[in-house]
């Protein structure tokens, strides 16, 4: 455990405050170091080029370079580095932009530092979790691109999730304590599934997902 290195983090956003609130409550934590900041995109690409940290931490709304458009340029030059958004839009638009944009999750900026810090570690540990605070993991850019025979709904991992529960014959609120998720976000991950599947019911999702071999 002592031997295990502090996760090397980069955080962008255009409120110093924010930054400076971060940087303090990281530096009270063993397994986090901040290597670097930064206030827009542009600044934060050539940063991270230089830095090279285990997780960009990125706002989706910077000046000058949006947030989106930085993990976009990112992603092409570090396939494999987990960058993180952290947010005050609880938007689906927005969540899906940043996930199609090449982001490993999107984070609200409600979240306390544990669970911050948490969620961090585990990303960069390739750790699955499950959060009140990170709205959805998305779907890789490979994912949505390998629909070539109808078998691959592109449903994201919380959809997934959501089916699984749908299968074990869990109703909207046990789904909503399950994975931490208020009963609109359920009912609107629902309507999701059945719009990609094409399903018309509950049992209809569960039998056509059991049908392609999503789920057992």
């Amino acid at each position: 455990m002592g031997n295990k290195k502090p996760v090397r983090v980069f955080l962008a956003d255009d409120h110093p405050l924010l930054r400076m609130g971060l940087s303090l409550a990281f530096q009270a934590k063993d397994n986090i170091t901040v290597v670097g900041e930064a206030d827009n995109g542009f600044d934060a690409i050539e940063k991270i080029k230089a830095l090279m940290p285990d997780v960009a931490l990125l706002d989706i709304d910077m000046p000058g370079l949006s947030g989106t458009a930085a993990i976009r340029v990112l992603r092409k030059i570090f396939p494999e580095m987990k960058i993180l958004v952290l947010s005050t839009y609880n938007d689906e638009n927005y969540i899906r932009e940043a996930m199609s944009a090449g982001a490993n999750g999107y984070i609200m900026k409600t979240v306390d530092i544990d669970n911050l810090v948490e969620i961090i570690t585990c990303f960069n540990e390739g750790t699955e979790i499950v959060s009140p605070y990170l709205l959805d993991l998305g779907i890789s850019p490979q994912q949505a691109m390998t629909d070539s025979d109808g078998q691959d709904f592109c449903l994201t991992k919380r959809e997934m999730q959501i089916l699984h529960c749908l299968a074990e014959g869990k109703d909207n609120k046990q789904i909503s304590s399950c994975l931490y998720l208020s009963i609109e976000t359920v009912k609107t991950h629902m309507k999701s599934i059945f719009r990609k599947m094409d399903a018309k019911s509950r049992l209809d999702a569960v039998m056509k997902a059991k049908h392609h071999k999503l789920i057992e």
